[in-house]
C-alpha cells in the first residue's frame, strides 16, 4: 500500500516520537493569572482617578471662564458710564439740582453696581499704575521720558485692565517711563568693591 501511495504522489506518514510538554503548576499559573489581572485593576483604577481629576480641573475652569465673553462686553458698557461721568465738570456735579442732579447719581449708581457684579464673578482690576511693565497685564500704548522712576515702570493708566481668574480678560492701557534710571540689578554676595568697568 505504501508503493501506491508513493505511486500517487501522497506522502507516506511518519509516525514522529511524541514530545513531553513540562507539566505547568495550576497553583503557580493562578498565581501568574492573578497578578496579571491585580495588575489591570489598578492600571485601570490610575485611569479613572486620572480622567477624574481631569474632569473635576475641566468643570471648574468652564465654570470659572464660562462668562468671559460676557464679562468683555459689560466692561464696554462700564467703560461708556465712567467716560460719561468723566465729560461731566465738577462744577457742573456740585451745583446740579433736580433732574441733572438724579441723572448723574443714576449713572454713578450703575457703575458702582456693574463693578460690584463683575467683582462678584471673579472680574478684578489688574494692577498697573506704578507697576513694573508686564507685557502679559499691560498694553504699551506710548512712552513719557521720565528721568525720575526706572525705566519701563507704568506710569500712566490710559484704560484699566481686568482679569478673570488668572486669565486677562483686557490688558490695561498704560504709558510706560522711558529714560529713567534702569532698575537696580540684584548683585551677588561678595561682589562688592569690584569694578565692573574695564
Amino acid at each position: 500500500m505504501s508503493d501506491e501511495n508513493a505511486a500517487q504522489g501522497e506522502t507516506p506518514e511518519v509516525e514522529t516520537p511524541e514530545t513531553e510538554t513540562p507539566e505547568v503548576d495550576p497553583a503557580e499559573a493562578l498565581r501568574t493569572e492573578n497578578a496579571e489581572l491585580k495588575d489591570r485593576v489598578l492600571r485601570t483604577v490610575a485611569e479613572m482617578e486620572n480622567l477624574r481629576k481631569r474632569t473635576e480641573r475641566d468643570v471648574a475652569d468652564t465654570r470659572s471662564y464660562a462668562i468671559a465673553g460676557f464679562a468683555r462686553d459689560m466692561l464696554s458698557a462700564t467703560d461708556a458710564l465712567s467716560r460719561a461721568l468723566m465729560v461731566i465738570p465738577a462744577e457742573t456735579r456740585e451745583g446740579a439740582d433736580g433732574s441733572l442732579k438724579s441723572l448723574i447719581e443714576g449713572i454713578e449708581l450703575a457703575e458702582r453696581e456693574m463693578q460690584r457684579l463683575l467683582a462678584k464673578h471673579g472680574v478684578k482690576p489688574i494692577e498697573a499704575a506704578g507697576q513694573k511693565f508686564d507685557p502679559h497685564k499691560h498694553q504699551a500704548m506710548f512712552e513719557v521720558p521720565n528721568p525720575n522712576v526706572p525705566e519701563g515702570t507704568v506710569v500712566q493708566v490710559v484704560q484699566e485692565g481686568f482679569a478673570i481668574g488668572e486669565r486677562v480678560l483686557r490688558p490695561a492701557m498704560v504709558g510706560v517711563a522711558k529714560g529713567g534710571a534702569a532698575a537696580p540689578a540684584p548683585t551677588g554676595e561678595g561682589e562688592e568693591g569690584v569694578d565692573k568697568s574695564a
